[in-house]
């Protein structure tokens, strides 16, 4: 599965953020790269077509292209992030959530899994998940 988020002329600086704090190669297409740019208005042309941070076997997207009724934010979709060490859950979680929001501190829960959420400072929700720890 792959996350794909869309904003209204900032996805530059929200996948950058996220290349910041996850890490990963970062890679985007701007609509001015495009064969269409000519049509649209210069302000326009600095906007993402398609960006992709990818690491590991994982990829987030995202785009600055917006329906015409415009960006609509609501809480039915949150990315959940599988880290590999308990150690790389708390970097990200810090990370993420600087100018955002914590919305369940990171806690060992009774299925197995170390785990936390928030909502980040583009008003994106993410759930931070580590499960190999010892329950007992």
């Amino acid at each position: 599965m792959i996350t794909y988020l869309s904003f209204n002329g900032n996805c530059r600086q929200a996948m950058q953020f996220y290349q910041d704090c996850l890490g990963g190669e970062l890679v985007w297409q701007t609509i001015g790269e495009t064969p269409v740019a000519k049509k649209l208005p210069l302000a326009l042309r600095d906007y993402i077509l398609n960006a992709s941070l990818m690491k590991d076997d994982w990829i987030l997207m995202g785009t600055d292209m917006v329906a015409d009724e415009g960006l609509i934010r609501g809480n039915t979709v949150s990315i959940l992030l599988e880290c590999h060490s308990e150690e790389e859950m708390r970097r990200c979680f810090t990370n993420l959530v600087r100018n955002g929001q914590c919305t369940q501190a990171i806690e060992r829960t009774y299925w197995g899994a170390l785990f936390g959420g928030l909502t980040d400072q583009y008003g994106n929700q993410w759930l931070l998940k580590y499960a190999a720890y010892d329950t007992d």
